[in-house]
């Protein structure tokens, strides 16, 4: 059984930078494709950004693209989001998930398409 746990969330003002981490055990992180999805209150779990299981390919939601990096250690069974310009429209609690690798079918970016899920960890940006 694979489980995931994020950490690095916080407080921040709107213009600061902030990197969330997320940390795989149970099985190598290699195993998985990997994401990060965000839910703010009241409104449904949007896909945020992927990387696949090399690091080779990622992946971005328009409303992060050229703000947001994802990275993955796979020696560290980690993956990491680094935010930068954040702003009020990026409060949320963080997910991580992972999505096993499967022969023939590619990284996709639906939430049921993962098969395991962190706890989340909150991110703030005050105005």
């Amino acid at each position: 059984q694979v489980t995931l746990v994020e950490s690095g969330g916080g407080l921040v003002q709107a213009g600061d930078s902030l990197r969330v981490s997320c940390v795989v055990s149970g099985r190598a992180a290699s195993n998985y494709h990997m994401a990060w999805f965000r839910q703010a209150p009241g409104k449904e779990r949007e896909f945020v950004a992927a990387i696949n299981w090399s690091g080779a390919s990622t992946h971005y939601a328009d409303s992060v693209k050229g703000r947001f990096t994802i990275s993955r250690d796979n020696a560290k069974n980690a993956v990491y989001l680094q935010m930068n310009s954040l702003n009020p429209e990026d409060t949320a609690t963080y997910y991580c998930a992972v999505q096993v690798v499967l022969l023939y079918s590619g990284m996709t970016y639906s939430a049921t398409s993962y098969d395991a899920w962190g706890q989340g960890t909150r991110v703030t940006v005050s105005s």
